[in-house]
């Protein structure tokens, strides 16, 4: 299903954003559970990416997740 919704956005010029590393690291949360303190700065410079995006600010690709989230979590 993931894969229909993807091809979809492409379809009608959606960008969508491909981090291997921060899905790697989300897949070890639990639905439903609070995200881990040291995913918080990798999440929230993805949703200041995603804001400036939505207003028009910037096309530039979103930042890589944050070192300190790559050595806290395993991968």
């Amino acid at each position: 299903m993931a894969e229909q919704i993807i091809a979809r956005a492409r379809e009608h010029g959606i960008y969508v954003h491909e981090s291997a590393e921060l899905v790697s690291l989300l897949m070890q949360v639990d639905l439903d559970q609070h995200i881990p303190p040291q995913l918080y700065l990798a999440v929230a410079e993805l949703l200041a990416w995603l804001y400036r995006l939505e207003n028009g600010q910037t096309m530039s690709p979103p930042p890589r997740l944050p070192a300190a989230a790559e050595a806290t979590l395993k991968p």
